[in-house]
């Protein structure tokens, strides 16, 4: 199971505000079917298999570009366990119940 952490930033932009930028990248990982939730920094992803986890990223690389932006600065974290398959909401509360 891979999990990844995925934020993109938009540069040259004529707002501060990102959500809209936020709100295509969403819409475009929706349309691939990828499982994914959203935090304040970035979206982490879930998938089974590497090659979709990088045709996504790329996919809202490009929809970034299509929506306006001049520059896009994309950052990749992969968590790929292969031993046991761990889902993102498996990895959370193995760690709240140590608390």
């Amino acid at each position: 199971m891979i999990t990844a952490e995925l934020t993109v930033i938009p540069i040259g932009t004529s707002d501060t505000s990102l959500s809209k930028y936020v709100a295509v990248a969403v819409s475009t990982l929706d349309k691939m079917g990828m499982k994914y939730q959203i935090n304040g920094v970035g979206t982490l992803i879930e998938t089974e298999n590497a090659e979709k986890l990088f045709d996504a990223v790329k996919a809202v690389h490009e929809a970034i570009f299509n929506e306006g932006a001049k520059r896009v600065s994309t950052h990749v974290k992969i968590d790929d366990r292969r031993d046991v398959e761990k889902t993102m909401e498996e990895k959370v509360k193995s760690v709240k119940e140590k608390l």
